[in-house]
């Protein structure tokens, strides 16, 4: 038997019995001959509650002293799992993303895995220990060897990275629910799960607001081939697997519907246009790490332009700061924004070479009622910004409208 790396989520570790449901789990595959590595995200609503007390206290808390708060959580989780294993009569240890190896570039909040060299955790398994790892988290590559936290959903991150530095074959990311489904469940009750589905397919999901997986992990699993099975911790079901050798042919062409609330939009109105007016607004927002997704710029009237972008709503107070100088230096005549907004998508990979498929998307938004109010697209992916209230809507009707209820 090889190494087998597993991520259980905060759901999965709420409280003292579900963590010693998770430890039967990896106490059983590790009787089989296993040597196992466990990644464990923070208990519950940990790290939403320590965001909450942070703002309590602070309306900006500084972005490092954030990552050193929000890792205590996945610290908390790692050392009580250890105490179940031990209880249980099996040698088990718990260690730091640092620890582990896992090192990431500065920016804190959303930091980047840059490199990873697992030897402590090749010397623990050597001693017949079950490995736990603190998963979010990570050290950056400096002397001053900061703690950064890798963005929410970063556990599983953590784990894909895991599983191809040790050389495991697969990771199993365990969650609350038993796989990935065509649509989230608790909005379209009728939602199937998949069997399988590609590593772009799941990348483009995530992206856009499917939270049963972090987008950089899709991404990690693609480049370094490592499938990633997604089941639930609760019961025992085969889940989906996220892989490379899907084949097109054999299924429908949309294959999952995703919604996203957390968007904010930003106009910047009667902007110069002219070259270098766009790479002026844009540059400064990279320099502090902020997001842009949907680009919208207007035609121009007597050489004047508005200029839309989407952030996340954690974002738009930085983001507003940033582009409010950027404005006077480019003579912008005045910034808007909308919190209230959200966006909806359809993916699937057969999409690049099949027809009908906006156009389609676009009547039953409009049968349903609904207004667009921007319009992105790649070449699997068709994404709507309508307001906050209505994307519950515009998920069932597409859903409904694509027959993803319908088995493949």
């Amino acid at each position: 038997m090889g190494i087998i790396v597993q991520k259980y989520g905060g759901s999965s570790l709420a409280d003292a019995g579900k963590i010693k449901n998770v430890a039967r789990r990896i106490v059983a595959r590790k009787e089989q001959g296993n040597e196992m590595v466990v990644v464990v995200s923070a208990m519950g609503k940990t790290t939403d509650q320590l965001i909450d007390l942070a703002h309590e206290l602070s309306d900006a808390p500084e972005d490092r002293e954030m990552d050193v708060l929000m890792s205590t959580g996945e610290t908390v989780s790692s050392t009580l799992m250890v105490m179940a294993l031990h209880a249980m009569g099996h040698d088990a240890i718990s260690l730091s993303g640092g620890q582990a190896g896992i090192r990431t570039d500065k920016v804190h909040r959303k930091a980047r895995i840059l490199s990873i060299k697992p030897k402590r955790v090749h010397a623990e398994l050597d001693r017949g220990r079950v490995v736990i790892v603190a998963g979010f988290q990570g050290l950056t590559q400096d002397a001053d060897a900061d703690i950064t936290t890798l963005g929410r959903g970063g556990s599983d991150t953590t784990a894909v990275a895991l599983a191809a530095a040790l050389g495991g074959e697969t990771c199993e990311i365990y969650t609350d629910v038993e796989g990935v489904y065509t649509a989230d469940p608790r909005i379209v009750p009728e939602a199937r799960k998949l069997d399988e589905i590609s590593y772009d397919e799941m990348l483009e999901l995530a992206s856009v607001g499917a939270k049963v997986m972090h987008s950089r992990a899709v991404e990690v699993g693609g480049v370094y081939n490592i499938p990633i099975l997604v089941a639930s911790s609760f019961k025992e079901a085969s889940g989906t697997l996220i892989h490379g050798g899907v084949s097109v042919e054999q299924f429908k062409k949309v294959r999952g519907i995703a919604h996203d609330l957390d968007v904010a939009k930003v106009t910047v109105r009667h902007v110069p246009d002219q070259p270098g007016i766009a790479a002026a607004i844009f540059e400064p927002l990279t320099e502090a790490h902020v997001s842009v997704d949907t680009i919208v710029q207007n035609a121009s009237e007597e050489k004047l332009t508005d200029l839309t972008f989407t952030v996340s709503r954690t974002d738009l107070r930085k983001a507003l700061s940033v582009i409010e100088k950027t404005a006077k230096e480019i003579g912008a005549r005045q910034i808007v924004s909308d919190e209230k907004l959200g966006k909806v998508s359809i993916v699937g990979t057969g999409m690049q070479s099949a027809p009908g498929y906006a156009s389609r998307m676009f009547r039953t938004l409009s049968d349903a009622g609904i207004n667009i109010d921007m319009i992105s697209t790649s070449e699997i992916r068709i994404t709507c910004i309508v307001e906050e209230d209505r994307v519950r809507d515009a998920v069932k009707a597409l859903h409904k409208a694509f027959a993803l209820d319908t088995p493949e």
